[in-house]
Protein backbone atom coordinates (compact mmCIF):
# COMPACT_ATOMS: atom_id res chain seq x y z
CA UNK A 1 0.00 0.00 0.00
CA UNK A 2 2.78 2.19 0.96
CA UNK A 3 4.42 1.78 -2.16
CA UNK A 4 1.12 2.35 -4.31
CA UNK A 5 0.77 5.83 -2.54
CA UNK A 6 4.46 6.34 -3.12
CA UNK A 7 4.05 5.91 -7.24
CA UNK A 8 0.83 8.32 -6.82
CA UNK A 9 2.04 11.16 -5.11
CA UNK A 10 4.98 11.81 -6.79
CA UNK A 11 6.42 14.73 -10.09
CA UNK A 12 5.77 11.91 -12.55
CA UNK A 13 2.04 11.79 -11.36
CA UNK A 14 2.32 15.83 -12.01
CA UNK A 15 3.06 15.69 -15.34
CA UNK A 16 1.11 12.06 -16.27
CA UNK A 17 -2.13 14.49 -14.81
CA UNK A 18 -0.70 17.40 -16.97
CA UNK A 19 -0.30 15.67 -20.30
CA UNK A 20 -3.80 13.68 -19.62
CA UNK A 21 -5.86 16.33 -18.78
CA UNK A 22 -4.70 18.56 -21.67
CA UNK A 23 -6.98 17.10 -24.51
CA UNK A 24 -10.19 17.08 -22.16
CA UNK A 25 -9.19 21.01 -21.02
CA UNK A 26 -9.33 21.88 -24.66
CA UNK A 27 -12.90 20.19 -25.19
CA UNK A 28 -14.10 21.35 -22.34
CA UNK A 29 -13.64 24.66 -23.04
CA UNK A 30 -15.35 24.52 -26.12
CA UNK A 31 -18.01 22.83 -24.13
CA UNK A 32 -17.64 26.34 -22.17
CA UNK A 33 -18.03 28.90 -24.46
CA UNK A 34 -21.09 27.18 -26.11
CA UNK A 35 -22.95 26.83 -22.52
CA UNK A 36 -22.43 30.38 -21.60
CA UNK A 37 -24.85 31.02 -25.07
CA UNK A 38 -26.82 28.74 -22.92
CA UNK A 39 -26.32 25.97 -25.51
CA UNK A 40 -25.00 22.43 -24.16
CA UNK A 41 -22.81 21.22 -27.25
CA UNK A 42 -22.40 17.40 -26.28
CA UNK A 43 -21.18 16.96 -30.59
CA UNK A 44 -17.35 18.16 -29.06
CA UNK A 45 -17.28 14.49 -28.80
CA UNK A 46 -17.88 13.50 -32.47
CA UNK A 47 -15.81 16.58 -33.69
CA UNK A 48 -13.03 15.95 -31.26
CA UNK A 49 -12.67 12.38 -33.29
CA UNK A 50 -13.05 13.54 -36.37
CA UNK A 51 -10.30 15.96 -35.82
CA UNK A 52 -7.87 13.55 -34.22
CA UNK A 53 -8.53 11.34 -37.35
CA UNK A 54 -8.04 14.56 -40.27
CA UNK A 55 -4.64 15.32 -38.27
CA UNK A 56 -3.01 11.64 -38.38
CA UNK A 57 -4.52 11.57 -41.90
CA UNK A 58 -2.51 14.59 -42.94
CA UNK A 59 0.29 13.94 -40.70
CA UNK A 60 0.92 10.73 -42.88
CA UNK A 61 0.40 12.63 -45.86
CA UNK A 62 2.25 15.67 -45.88
CA UNK A 63 4.91 15.02 -43.03
CA UNK A 64 3.59 18.08 -41.15
CA UNK A 65 2.44 18.21 -37.69
CA UNK A 66 1.61 22.00 -38.49
CA UNK A 67 -0.70 21.28 -41.85
CA UNK A 68 -2.53 18.33 -39.76
CA UNK A 69 -3.28 20.46 -36.59
CA UNK A 70 -4.38 23.26 -39.32
CA UNK A 71 -6.85 20.56 -40.89
CA UNK A 72 -8.11 19.32 -37.62
CA UNK A 73 -8.96 23.05 -36.88
CA UNK A 74 -10.26 23.61 -39.99
CA UNK A 75 -12.86 19.77 -39.88
CA UNK A 76 -13.95 21.60 -36.13
CA UNK A 77 -15.12 24.09 -37.99
CA UNK A 78 -17.01 22.68 -40.52
CA UNK A 79 -18.62 20.09 -38.37
CA UNK A 80 -19.37 22.99 -36.26
CA UNK A 81 -21.30 25.23 -38.90
CA UNK A 82 -23.21 22.11 -39.70
CA UNK A 83 -24.57 21.76 -36.66
CA UNK A 84 -25.39 25.19 -35.91
CA UNK A 85 -27.21 25.42 -39.01
CA UNK A 86 -29.24 22.96 -38.01
CA UNK A 87 -29.62 24.04 -34.30
CA UNK A 88 -30.03 27.47 -34.92
CA UNK A 89 -31.54 27.54 -38.76
CA UNK A 90 -33.29 24.57 -38.82
CA UNK A 91 -34.48 24.67 -34.47
CA UNK A 92 -33.54 21.07 -34.35
CA UNK A 93 -32.98 20.26 -30.75
CA UNK A 94 -28.51 20.99 -30.20
CA UNK A 95 -28.63 17.51 -27.96
CA UNK A 96 -29.98 15.24 -30.83
CA UNK A 97 -28.01 17.18 -33.44
CA UNK A 98 -24.63 16.63 -31.31
CA UNK A 99 -25.37 13.12 -30.59
CA UNK A 100 -26.17 12.33 -34.45
CA UNK A 101 -23.27 13.76 -34.99
CA UNK A 102 -21.16 12.04 -32.52
CA UNK A 103 -22.89 8.66 -34.55
CA UNK A 104 -21.44 9.89 -37.62
CA UNK A 105 -18.01 10.80 -36.52
CA UNK A 106 -17.92 7.10 -34.75
CA UNK A 107 -19.12 5.42 -37.91
CA UNK A 108 -17.32 7.60 -40.67
CA UNK A 109 -13.64 7.36 -38.93
CA UNK A 110 -14.11 3.49 -38.79
CA UNK A 111 -14.80 3.39 -42.11
CA UNK A 112 -12.21 5.78 -43.50
CA UNK A 113 -9.69 3.96 -41.19
CA UNK A 114 -10.40 1.05 -43.49
CA UNK A 115 -10.77 2.65 -46.93
CA UNK A 116 -7.85 4.93 -46.54
CA UNK A 117 -5.15 2.98 -44.41
CA UNK A 118 -7.04 -0.75 -44.72
CA UNK A 119 -6.60 -1.60 -41.44
CA UNK A 120 -8.85 -1.82 -38.85
CA UNK A 121 -8.71 -0.91 -34.96
CA UNK A 122 -5.72 0.58 -34.61
CA UNK A 123 -3.22 3.10 -37.15
CA UNK A 124 0.35 3.42 -36.43
CA UNK A 125 2.67 4.13 -38.41
CA UNK A 126 6.41 6.02 -38.41
CA UNK A 127 5.58 8.58 -41.32
CA UNK A 128 2.99 9.87 -38.61
CA UNK A 129 4.72 13.31 -37.35
CA UNK A 130 3.94 13.77 -33.77
CA UNK A 131 3.88 17.68 -32.42
CA UNK A 132 7.22 18.10 -30.88
CA UNK A 133 7.84 18.18 -27.53
CA UNK A 134 9.68 21.54 -25.91
CA UNK A 135 12.77 20.94 -23.57
CA UNK A 136 14.52 23.69 -21.99
CA UNK A 137 18.70 22.76 -21.19
CA UNK A 138 18.78 24.98 -18.53
CA UNK A 139 16.29 23.40 -16.29
CA UNK A 140 18.10 19.79 -16.78
CA UNK A 141 20.48 20.43 -13.52
CA UNK A 142 17.11 20.66 -11.92
CA UNK A 143 14.69 17.86 -11.40
CA UNK A 144 12.22 18.76 -9.97
CA UNK A 145 11.77 21.75 -12.87
CA UNK A 146 13.00 19.49 -15.17
CA UNK A 147 10.04 16.63 -14.48
CA UNK A 148 7.39 19.55 -13.89
CA UNK A 149 7.99 21.98 -17.42
CA UNK A 150 10.13 19.57 -19.88
CA UNK A 151 9.05 17.58 -22.42
CA UNK A 152 5.64 18.35 -22.92
CA UNK A 153 3.78 19.58 -26.74
CA UNK A 154 3.31 23.03 -27.11
CA UNK A 155 -0.37 22.16 -26.70
CA UNK A 156 0.48 22.09 -22.66
CA UNK A 157 1.01 25.71 -22.28
CA UNK A 158 -1.23 26.48 -25.06
CA UNK A 159 -4.40 25.14 -23.04
CA UNK A 160 -3.07 26.98 -19.59
CA UNK A 161 -3.35 30.50 -22.03
CA UNK A 162 -6.43 29.38 -23.61
CA UNK A 163 -8.05 29.08 -19.92
CA UNK A 164 -6.59 32.77 -19.12
CA UNK A 165 -7.61 34.48 -22.48
CA UNK A 166 -10.94 32.61 -22.47
CA UNK A 167 -11.82 34.19 -18.71
CA UNK A 168 -10.65 37.17 -19.61
CA UNK A 169 -12.81 37.73 -23.27
CA UNK A 170 -15.76 36.17 -21.40
CA UNK A 171 -15.84 38.20 -18.22
CA UNK A 172 -13.77 41.49 -19.06
CA UNK A 173 -14.49 42.48 -22.48
CA UNK A 174 -18.14 43.50 -24.14
CA UNK A 175 -18.14 40.23 -26.19
CA UNK A 176 -18.23 38.56 -23.56
CA UNK A 177 -21.10 40.27 -21.57
CA UNK A 178 -22.89 40.37 -24.98
CA UNK A 179 -22.51 36.42 -24.93
CA UNK A 180 -23.03 35.52 -21.70
CA UNK A 181 -26.74 38.29 -21.80
CA UNK A 182 -27.61 35.58 -24.78
CA UNK A 183 -27.43 32.70 -21.78
CA UNK A 184 -29.23 34.51 -19.74
CA UNK A 185 -31.77 35.81 -21.46
CA UNK A 186 -32.50 35.88 -25.18
CA UNK A 187 -35.37 37.97 -25.44
CA UNK A 188 -33.94 40.60 -23.52
CA UNK A 189 -30.31 40.30 -25.74
CA UNK A 190 -32.52 41.25 -28.78
CA UNK A 191 -33.89 44.09 -27.47
CA UNK A 192 -30.52 45.61 -25.99
CA UNK A 193 -29.17 45.09 -30.08
CA UNK A 194 -27.58 42.44 -29.68
CA UNK A 195 -27.30 39.62 -32.84
CA UNK A 196 -28.25 36.64 -30.72
CA UNK A 197 -27.99 34.02 -34.18
CA UNK A 198 -24.70 35.90 -34.85
CA UNK A 199 -23.64 35.44 -31.50
CA UNK A 200 -24.51 31.38 -31.37
CA UNK A 201 -23.03 30.94 -34.35
CA UNK A 202 -19.93 32.19 -33.38
CA UNK A 203 -19.73 29.96 -29.75
CA UNK A 204 -20.42 27.61 -31.94
CA UNK A 205 -17.69 27.47 -34.34
CA UNK A 206 -14.86 28.49 -31.63
CA UNK A 207 -15.73 24.97 -30.05
CA UNK A 208 -15.72 23.43 -33.24
CA UNK A 209 -12.02 25.22 -33.38
CA UNK A 210 -10.79 24.18 -29.83
CA UNK A 211 -12.04 20.31 -30.10
CA UNK A 212 -10.59 19.89 -33.37
CA UNK A 213 -7.01 21.11 -31.34
CA UNK A 214 -8.10 18.82 -28.47
CA UNK A 215 -8.38 15.86 -31.12
CA UNK A 216 -5.35 16.78 -33.04
CA UNK A 217 -3.23 16.65 -29.46
CA UNK A 218 -4.79 13.06 -28.94
CA UNK A 219 -3.49 11.93 -31.96
CA UNK A 220 0.21 13.75 -32.38
CA UNK A 221 0.47 14.55 -28.84
CA UNK A 222 -0.81 12.70 -26.31
CA UNK A 223 0.01 9.41 -28.59
CA UNK A 224 1.13 9.09 -32.15
CA UNK A 225 -1.57 7.17 -33.79
CA UNK A 226 -5.05 6.71 -34.34
CA UNK A 227 -7.20 4.21 -32.71
CA UNK A 228 -11.74 3.44 -33.75
CA UNK A 229 -13.03 5.88 -31.14
CA UNK A 230 -10.07 6.75 -30.02
CA UNK A 231 -11.43 9.58 -28.10
CA UNK A 232 -13.66 7.45 -25.63
CA UNK A 233 -15.67 9.89 -24.51
CA UNK A 234 -13.33 12.28 -23.43
CA UNK A 235 -15.48 14.72 -24.74
CA UNK A 236 -18.49 13.76 -22.59
CA UNK A 237 -15.65 14.00 -19.14
CA UNK A 238 -14.79 17.84 -20.90
CA UNK A 239 -18.75 18.75 -20.71
CA UNK A 240 -18.61 17.30 -17.51
CA UNK A 241 -15.28 19.52 -16.12
CA UNK A 242 -17.37 22.30 -17.96
CA UNK A 243 -20.52 21.52 -15.70
CA UNK A 244 -18.30 20.96 -12.78
CA UNK A 245 -16.78 24.32 -13.19
CA UNK A 246 -19.93 26.26 -13.36
CA UNK A 247 -18.93 27.11 -17.41
CA UNK A 248 -15.87 29.42 -15.61
CA UNK A 249 -12.47 28.70 -17.62
CA UNK A 250 -10.54 28.42 -14.63
CA UNK A 251 -12.60 26.26 -12.48
CA UNK A 252 -13.27 24.43 -15.65
CA UNK A 253 -9.35 23.79 -15.86
CA UNK A 254 -9.31 22.45 -12.08
CA UNK A 255 -11.91 20.05 -13.40
CA UNK A 256 -10.07 18.73 -15.99
CA UNK A 257 -7.23 18.29 -13.44
CA UNK A 258 -9.36 16.42 -11.70
CA UNK A 259 -9.95 13.72 -14.02
CA UNK A 260 -6.61 13.99 -16.18
CA UNK A 261 -5.08 12.87 -12.09
CA UNK A 262 -7.76 9.79 -11.95
CA UNK A 263 -6.31 8.79 -15.54
CA UNK A 264 -2.79 9.20 -14.25
CA UNK A 265 -3.72 6.93 -11.52
CA UNK A 266 -5.27 4.23 -13.57
CA UNK A 267 -1.85 4.29 -15.09
CA UNK A 268 0.00 3.56 -12.03
CA UNK A 269 -1.91 0.82 -10.91
CA UNK A 270 -1.85 -0.97 -13.79
CA UNK A 271 1.48 -2.58 -12.76
CA UNK A 272 -0.29 -4.11 -9.85
CA UNK A 273 -2.57 -6.97 -9.29
CA UNK A 274 -5.80 -4.60 -9.07
CA UNK A 275 -8.64 -5.63 -11.57
CA UNK A 276 -8.27 -4.23 -15.00
CA UNK A 277 -12.01 -3.34 -14.79
CA UNK A 278 -11.51 -1.35 -11.80
CA UNK A 279 -8.70 0.79 -13.55
CA UNK A 280 -10.48 1.01 -16.97
CA UNK A 281 -13.93 2.51 -14.65
CA UNK A 282 -11.57 4.96 -12.89
CA UNK A 283 -12.12 8.01 -14.58
CA UNK A 284 -15.78 7.45 -15.71
CA UNK A 285 -16.15 6.99 -11.61
CA UNK A 286 -14.70 10.52 -11.54
CA UNK A 287 -17.10 12.00 -14.45
CA UNK A 288 -19.88 10.39 -12.39
CA UNK A 289 -18.77 11.87 -9.48
CA UNK A 290 -18.44 15.47 -10.91
CA UNK A 291 -21.55 15.36 -12.59
CA UNK A 292 -23.82 14.50 -9.05
CA UNK A 293 -21.59 16.88 -7.25
CA UNK A 294 -22.36 19.52 -9.78
CA UNK A 295 -25.73 18.74 -10.02
CA UNK A 296 -25.99 18.71 -5.92
CA UNK A 297 -25.00 22.25 -5.65
CA UNK A 298 -27.23 23.72 -8.27
CA UNK A 299 -29.68 22.15 -6.33
CA UNK A 300 -28.69 23.66 -3.18
CA UNK A 301 -28.45 27.32 -5.23
CA UNK A 302 -31.99 26.81 -6.41
CA UNK A 303 -33.23 26.01 -2.67
CA UNK A 304 -31.69 28.75 -1.53
CA UNK A 305 -33.06 31.15 -4.06
CA UNK A 306 -36.22 29.71 -3.54
CA UNK A 307 -36.02 30.71 0.03
CA UNK A 308 -34.55 33.98 -0.47
CA UNK A 309 -38.13 34.29 -2.61
CA UNK A 310 -40.00 32.97 -0.20
CA UNK A 311 -38.97 35.32 2.17
CA UNK A 312 -39.29 38.47 -0.25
Amino acid sequence: MVEILKNIFNLSIVSATIRISTPILFVALGAVITQQANILNVGIEGIMLMGAFVAVLVSFFTGSWILAVLAAVFCGIILSIILGAAHIKFKADIFVVGMALNMFALASTRFALRRVFGVAGTFISDKIVPLPRLYFPFMANYPVLDKLFNRYSMFEFLGIFVVIFMWYILYKTVWGLHTRSVGLNEKAAESAGINVEKRKYEVIIYSGILAGLAGAHLALGYSTLFVENMTNGRGFMGVAAMYFGGANPVMTYVGTLLLGFSGAVGNVLQIYSIPSQFILMLPYIITIAVFSITLYRRMLKEKKDASVEGVK
